[in-house]
């Protein structure tokens, strides 16, 4: 099955932005742009500022992806699905969310860093903010092409009626407090995939997934999510 792909959104180490507005994407390790509600959207966004820092670079992922396709505006809510592969996830707030649990025997354990101790925390915060109905879902990458969800997504399309999915990488790094090389480098990439044929005027291409599970964007292998988006803004030019 062919999907294609109409939406494009990140925030890596070297800026954020949509896939239109660049002829050049790198996802290379360093510290992450501050992102800001005005990122996001235009409304008034007040619950932004009680986000994680991995909520926050997932939502603002999502948003940039949205925006890209031309779906970011809405009055009734889509049946969009979101699906995120990550390395670390929240590991960073739960770590902070237990050190406000040792002192006291849990007697002050913060509610507000709690309710973000899943990796999946701000697939919820974007379907509410957005509209998005469809399947949502975490999933702990094995590997270091980043391609996980992207699998995960084509199988869903096929597999269901839904049109549309996003689906993408989030990762904020490992906390300090693990001490661990940086294997994976910081950000969030995420792509709008959609069925309809309605969609060939945004597309960038189309992306294939065989029976081995090996993806390819307009025939040509995908080895990793940074050359494909690279594929994807080639495609333009």
């Amino acid at each position: 099955m062919n999907v294609h792909i109409t939406g494009i959104g990140w925030i890596t180490a070297a800026g954020m932005g949509c896939g239109r507005d660049h002829a050049y994407f790198s996802m290379p390790g360093g510290r992450l742009p501050q992102i800001k509600a005005a990122d996001i959207t235009d409304a008034p966004y007040p619950n932004f500022r009680r986000l994680d820092a991995y909520s926050r670079l997932g939502l603002a992922a999502v948003a940039l992806a949205l925006r890209d396709a031309g779906l970011d505006q809405w009055e009734a809510k889509r049946d969009i699905g979101i699906i995120v592969s990550t390395v670390y996830g929240c590991l960073g707030t739960d770590v902070d969310y237990y050190m406000t649990v040792i002192p006291e025997g849990g007697a002050n354990a913060s509610p507000a860093l709690f309710s973000y101790t899943s990796a999946n925390s701000f697939l919820g915060e974007a379907a509410i903010y957005f509209g998005l109905t469809g399947t949502g879902f975490a999933i702990a990458e094995q590997h270091p092409t980043g391609l996980a969800a992207l699998q995960a997504a084509m199988v869903q399309l096929f597999r269901q009626d839904a049109g549309k999915i996003l689906a993408g990488v989030c990762d904020v790094g490992c906390p300090p407090l693990f001490n661990q090389p940086a294997g994976v480098p910081p950000g969030a990439v995420f792509f709008m995939l959609e069925k309809s044929s309605d969609e060939k005027a945004r597309s960038y291409g189309q992306l294939h997934l065989n029976a081995g599970s090996v993806l390819r964007f307009n025939e040509k292998p995908v080895t990793d999510l940074t050359t494909l988006v690279q594929q994807c803004l080639d495609s333009r030019l």
